[in-house]
């Protein structure tokens, strides 16, 4: 789904996309079919697709589990550094091109290391991209090590411990894959151990889950963002507490729609949100499976639910407020909301 940009209201030319940040995107979300094809190719990796459209059809999920069962099997590409460096690097000229100007980046080593791949590999292929971006695509970037919720908490703990030589590399913890009967509080130690470290943390909380789950992720793993947090609408003291305490929310209404999360996106309780004070952004998700980078999604709901112009730009605006970023580097993109 392509974004259409407004015409600039002066030259009646395409006016390029707001700025905007993206906190909430899994690198491996955005293997899209020719480079899954062309990562095959070159590490002899046999695909069960015949062919890159046969694998676009392929893209149709009931829900979250049958979406995750195709995720990790396209994985199996990803072998070498020069493949995670080539994935982040395809993402990001996506991002430019979408009016991102900063993108705090998902990433699942366990995915990886399952198969054998190093952890090592994963980061430091995916922070040789990351490293170029500023000056390639104008873009600072963030690096957010994700654990799977449906491993043992033990797993968790040791990728923890694998990931200690490249810190450094990392700016905050996450927890994603499939959400129902794995609650927050399963990761309690291996996020008490993030914070010590000095890292940030996030969490997936409140997609297909409860809203249970986001009170256990703020109460018990003590996260900084809550990943999704459709369901928190449910709870009217749940709704409180985040407009209270600005938790930021990384919304993904594309990703919604396509995991049947919410059947049709002119319901998307994001107008509401915005309604009740809390501090939601918009995001992207897995854009290769989900029909549209994070641009995409703003135009997406500019049209679906009738957005306005200063809605959108406190869409944008709430990305950077929610960021990890210094306030110098915050302050000046703000600017650049303004000014567009």
């Amino acid at each position: 789904m392509p974004s259409t940009p407004a015409p600039s209201p002066s030259t009646g030319a395409p006016r390029p996309p707001l700025p905007k940040a993206e906190l909430h995107l899994h690198i491996e979300g955005t293997l899209e079919p020719e480079l899954a094809f062309a990562l095959a190719e070159r590490n002899g990796v046999k695909l069960p697709y015949a062919t890159q459209d046969e694998l676009r059809r392929a893209y149709s999920f009931a829900d979250l589990q049958s979406f995750l069962n195709l995720y990790y099997a396209l994985m199996a590409v990803l072998r070498t550094e020069d493949d995670f460096a080539d994935l982040a690097d395809a993402y990001l000229a996506r991002a430019e091109a979408q009016g991102v100007r900063h993108a705090e980046i998902f990433f699942d080593p366990q995915a990886h290391t399952a198969r054998g791949v190093p952890i090592g590999t994963v980061i430091r292929g995916l922070a040789r991209a990351l490293d170029g971006a500023q000056e390639t695509y104008g873009i600072s970037t963030r690096l957010i090590m994700c654990f799977l919720r449906d491993e043992s908490a033990d797993s968790a703990l040791e990728t923890f411990e694998a990931a200690r030589p490249y810190l450094d590399r990392i700016t905050a913890v996450g927890l994603d894959s499939a959400e129902v009967g794995h609650p927050p509080s399963k990761f309690k130690e291996v996020y008490a151990l993030a914070r010590e470290a000095g890292l940030k943390c996030v969490a997936h909380a409140g997609e297909e889950g409860p809203p249970a789950y986001v009170w256990e992720a703020l109460d018990v793993l003590g996260v900084d963002r809550i990943d999704h947090g459709v369901r928190s609408m449910e709870d009217e003291r749940l709704v409180a507490r985040l407009a209270a305490d600005q938790v930021p929310l990384t919304l993904c209404p594309l990703s919604n729609v396509r995991l049947r999360v919410i059947d049709d996106l002119a319901a998307h309780p994001l107008p509401a949100m915005l309604d009740a004070g809390l501090l939601v952004t918009v995001n992207s998700d897995d854009p290769a499976y989900f029909g549209g980078y994070a641009d995409d999604n703003f135009t997406a709901v500019r049209d679906a639910l009738g957005l306005g112009e200063e809605t959108l730009r406190t869409l944008a605006r709430n990305s950077f407020r929610a960021a990890f970023l210094d306030e110098a580097t915050r302050a000046k993109y703000l600017a650049e909301v303004d000014a567009h």
